[in-house]
């Protein structure tokens, strides 16, 4: 049994994240043999965005019309999400329309007072606190290529953001250690950060400097150094964040094989090097790929799953 909602990753177990890596895998497997399963048929989900989205729009739409369900889109400008309408209003009334809401927004309270009042699952698409799909995403990827994580040396270089707190939380559920370097003054929130050591059986350790972090790494990921909502930032993060550009001088001080990850989309030459995102090492459209195979199995798990309990 799942949770009713996805809002971040310290909400579910070690078995539920495994279950849903597992189905992912399996779900991409069926795709590539040509296998048609469409376990969503006669359900609708409502994907409330005010973030701009590429990847995760495409992939969720992509996703739920693959499994046999519909699809409704509302941007900001379509919704009352801003408009004054309380949030529980909006939440008790897409409730009786749809049989999910997927949500892409700024903050982490828009998606906990959705999910407080919603009688349907809330996915949480990406928050300025959290971005659990992505992260999900990013190991089902790791484990393909490199194997279970808890035997690897997975390091985050770069802004400690919604994706570096997605990391720290995975790292904590699943048990594996974790390692980020972010500028001083950029760290990952303090109170995720506790909660999962707190929790966690496995080290994980926030440093200043890339070079010690990223010695005999497995994984690398990272992320632009500015994300929506920063962008008056920008210039002044492009030189605080410049020790901490992913180039093939500091990789030469990881594993030979050592693999990038990059959520895209990506700022070639900031954090991250035009050689490296087309090199051998990159694994970046891959990783894109398996957003799509992994928002399928949380639709169909948390959708079928809020079924059964109904």
């Amino acid at each position: 049994m799942f949770n009713k909602h996805l809002l971040s990753l310290q909400d579910f177990n070690q078995p539920q994240l495994q279950t849903l890596l597992v189905r992912a895998m399996v779900l991409k497997e069926e795709t590539r043999k040509g296998i048609c399963q469409q376990p969503l048929t006669g359900k609708t989900i409502c994907m409330l965005f005010e973030k701009a989205s590429t990847r995760t729009r495409v992939s969720f739409e992509s996703a739920m019309y693959s499994l046999g369900g519909q699809v409704i889109y509302l941007s900001s400008r379509d919704s009352q999400l801003g408009r004054g309408e309380p949030l529980k209003d909006t939440a008790r009334v897409l409730s009786r329309y749809v049989d999910g809401i997927v949500v892409r927004t700024f903050g982490q309270e828009i998606v906990d007072e959705l999910a407080r009042y919603s009688d349907v699952p809330v996915i949480n698409a990406l928050t300025d606190l959290h971005h659990p799909c992505q992260v999900l995403s990013d190991i089902m990827t790791v484990i393909e290529k490199k194997g279970t994580p808890e035997n690897l040396e997975i390091v985050w270089i770069g802004d400690g953001n919604n994706m570096a707190n997605s990391w720290i939380q995975a790292a904590s559920v699943l048990g594996f250690s974790l390692t980020l370097a972010c500028p001083e003054g950029y760290e990952p929130d303090p109170e995720i950060l506790s909660i999962a050591r707190m929790k966690g059986s496995c080290p994980i350790n926030v440093m200043y400097d890339p070079i010690e972090a990223i010695e005999d790494a497995d994984v690398v990921s990272t992320d632009v150094w500015a994300s929506m909502g920063q962008e008056e930032e920008a210039d002044e993060r492009i030189e605080i964040f410049k020790p901490y550009q992913v180039n093939k001088e500091l990789l030469s001080r990881a594993e030979d094989d050592v693999m990038v990850l990059h959520c895209l989309p990506a700022h070639r030459g900031e954090e991250i090097t035009e050689e490296v995102l087309e090199g051998a090492q990159s694994v970046v459209f891959d990783q894109a790929e398996n957003k799509l195979h992994m928002h399928k199995a949380i639709l169909n798990c948390l959708l079928e799953d809020a079924q059964q309990q109904a």
